[in-house]
């Protein structure tokens, strides 16, 4: 028995067309952004998308996208997703690895407790994130679950910087259109 997760054809498309180096964090972010918009025009996921960026360089690894609904897999979220795919790139389980560039997570949202957790395992050195209020929650109707109240200190001590409110507005609109289309609200038994 196996699985398997894939990112749809567009996304591998766009990810060809980029560019490979985003010197900063406000174009690394802006492609996520567009990545968590495209993502759920197209119904190929949620409105979520994640980036691996070397955070000195700005040298692109992958921007990857939720993938739950298409994949029927519920741990299918967008930074499971990238994590996953930049480590099977880079050929380590571990991005903060000895000899390895310092690598950045950005995401359109703080991560939930599942990829908050992933995010802690990953080996990350920086998380850039659009913003980390209950907003996501009240525009969509999406349930993040239960994160740690010190969730901001729990990154520091495992050495993840954390770089907050990077172009918020620009992501609460995504989550805005999301609602208003009527796309299906996934929580499992109703969140």
């Amino acid at each position: 028995m196996q699985f398997t997760l894939t990112l749809p054809d567009w996304a591998i498309e766009e990810n060809a067309r980029l560019p490979q180096v985003m010197p900063t964090l406000e174009e690394r972010m802006r492609e996520v952004i567009r990545f968590s918009r495209l993502n759920f025009e197209r119904g190929t996921g949620g409105p979520f998308a994640a980036g691996v960026f070397e955070r000195d360089t700005g040298k692109r690894v992958v921007i990857g996208v939720n993938r739950v609904v298409p994949l029927n897999i519920s741990s299918a979220h967008a930074e499971v997703m990238t994590l996953s795919v930049a480590q099977q790139l880079l050929g380590t389980f571990d991005l903060g690895g000895a000899m390895m560039p310092a690598y950045q997570l950005v995401v359109n949202w703080r991560p939930c407790v599942m990829c908050y957790g992933a995010t802690l395992w990953s080996g990350i050195r920086s998380l850039a994130i659009a913003g980390s209020g209950d907003e996501l929650e009240q525009i969509t109707g999406f349930d993040e679950g239960p994160i740690h109240p010190e969730w901001d200190k729990e990154l520091a001590k495992r050495g993840i910087a954390l770089i907050q409110d990077v172009l918020k507005d620009e992501a609460l609109a995504v989550y805005r259109d999301f609602a208003a289309s009527g796309a299906l609200v996934y929580n499992g038994r109703g969140g």
